[in-house]
């Protein structure tokens, strides 16, 4: 029988991110990307700000009794300064996809009469939860794809809704704030490290 030929696997290549070479460039340390030390100087990267995000968001928190800090903003950290020149890591389509989801959180837990019902976490799962779940991410894809805002880190946070975690207004609120926070703080970085982050949305090159 003729041997059928397997395509051949190439191996995953990580690229150090474009932010960590302009900032090392604007302080005058290209040298320290050079060779085998660019990892190093990448993961100290890293290191230095998830800690300063999360550290300022959870001291916020701490300070006013307020969830600044959901799981949800770690992906968008990673975008941020891992991929800034993505559309997903555009502000307009973080602010808006993480606004998306949890409206339509919420929405989903009014239909299904679940705002005054317990957690997922503690109270169990039944149909109505499944339902909301559902829905709330189903719904929350939709619209940021008519909307033109798509952010995958907003279908973590309309289940974090969804699910019970958190309801009130008022702490939906608190949680778009803590978005802004963060992409204030990726346009400060990206933008010092020489980086064309936008200040709202990317600029449609094809248009001239």
């Amino acid at each position: 029988m003729p041997r059928v030929s397997r395509p051949h696997r190439r191996p995953l290549i990580v690229h150090p991110p474009e932010v960590t070479r302009g900032l090392a460039r604007r302080l005058g340390v290209s040298h320290l990307i050079a060779g085998p030390s660019e990892r190093v100087v990448w993961a100290l990267f890293t290191f230095v700000n998830s800690f300063v995000t999360i550290a300022m968001l959870a001291g916020l928190a701490m300070i006013v009794r307020a969830p600044f800090v959901f799981p949800s903003l770690g992906p968008t950290a990673f975008l941020f300064f891992f991929n800034p020149r993505s559309p997903a890591s555009a502000p307009r389509h973080a602010m808006y996809g993480h606004a998306i989801g949890l409206a339509c959180g919420w929405g989903s837990l009014a239909l299904f009469g679940l705002l005054q019902s317990p957690s997922a976490m503690s109270g169990g799962v039944d149909l109505p939860r499944v339902l909301a779940a559902a829905l709330s991410l189903a719904s929350t894809g939709a619209f940021m794809i008519l909307l033109k805002a798509v952010h995958p880190p907003a279908g973590a946070t309309t289940l974090i809704v969804s699910l019970g975690i958190v309801t009130s207004i008022r702490h939906l609120l608190i949680i778009e704030l803590a978005v802004a926070l963060l992409t204030l703080q990726a346009i400060l970085i990206n933008r010092h490290a020489g980086i064309d982050y936008p200040l709202w949305a990317l600029r449609d090159r094809s248009s001239g």
